[in-house]
């Protein structure tokens, strides 16, 4: 795949203070790319750097393989902290002031608000707006010059769960539609459901990065329980793929080395004269491997 975007050793500092340390990363065409941290971890520090609204300290930043970014600028839409509008206009035309703002033919304004879903309310002024709408208006301005890619900074902050459902089923249409997208967000579970790729930051340095389905399908474990787990200790030690064992509130968690299937390990404890009153599996969620990580 080609590469959209690629830091290297990118640094920001303010003062004695390092809000990003040494950050490198590539972003390949169709991604959707999840930076992941908790509150101050760099990650809208970041974004502002490869969106030219801050200056880095030190290293480099190129949009599509060009270090001075000039000529993809049309490429990119983002969100970048909160959304600001004219409060006493209409969503409308507060999208007339951003398609003249980017030289960008107005008549693209109906088709975004029809996307985002506000086309019912786009002459209501942006002040009776709730917090999800104004969200929606913000993706409505980013998607005005049909960019390749979208950069969006905590796009569900703030939202109750039907604003965040919302903003994730946009997202993740727009997704399919192959252009590449990049989330900086704490919210582990919403990152999970939409990206196909991830970064974890603390205190401006990268920690971990890889693929979301790499993160689901890296461990192999079972709870297990049965009517003598005395005995089921003893024999699940001969499996060939046994590796670890640990009590679970009373039932045992067991992690192989190798993949296998539920039915593989009820039939091999049967073969044991072991009957299972439990077997289930335990999925690895990106919550579980953030938390893991940012401990250490």
């Amino acid at each position: 795949m080609s590469i959209v975007l690629e830091i290297k050793n990118l640094t920001k500092k303010f003062g004695s203070f390092t809000a990003v340390n040494n950050l490198s990363l590539t972003i390949e065409k169709g991604n959707v790319f999840g930076i992941l941290g908790p509150n101050g971890s760099g990650k809208t520090t970041t974004l502002g750097m490869v969106l030219d609204v801050l200056n880095p300290s030190e290293g480099s930043y190129s949009w599509y393989g060009d270090s001075q970014g000039t000529n993809n600028r049309k490429k990119i839409g983002s969100i970048l902290e909160h959304p600001i509008f004219y409060p006493e206009l209409s969503g409308y035309k507060n999208l007339e002031i951003t398609s003249l703002i980017k030289g960008v033919d107005k008549s693209r304004i109906e088709e975004v608000l029809t996307r985002v879903d506000l086309i019912q309310r786009k002459y209501s002024p942006f002040s009776s707006y709730s917090l999800g709408m104004k969200q929606r208006l913000a993706l409505a301005a980013a998607l005005l010059s049909n960019p390749e890619v979208l950069v969006l900074d905590e796009p569900t902050n703030g939202l109750d769960p039907e604003g965040i459902r919302q903003m994730r089923e946009l997202i993740i249409s727009i997704a399919k539609e192959g252009k590449t997208i990049i989330i900086s967000s704490h919210i582990l579970d919403e990152i999970q459901k939409m990206c196909s790729h991830y970064a974890i930051l603390k205190h401006g340095k990268l920690l971990k990065q890889g693929a979301i389905g790499d993160i689901l399908s890296s461990k192999n474990q079972f709870l297990l329980d049965s009517n003598n787990n005395e005995e089921l200790k003893s024999k699940i030690n001969q499996h060939p793929s046994f590796s670890t064992l640990e009590d679970n509130e009373g039932k045992l968690k067991i992690t192989f080395n190798d993949k296998v299937k539920g039915s593989d390990i009820n039939e091999f404890m049967h073969s044991q004269g072991i009957l299972l009153s439990e077997l289930t599996e335990l999925k690895t969620s990106l919550e579980d491997e953030f938390l893991e990580i940012i401990k250490k």
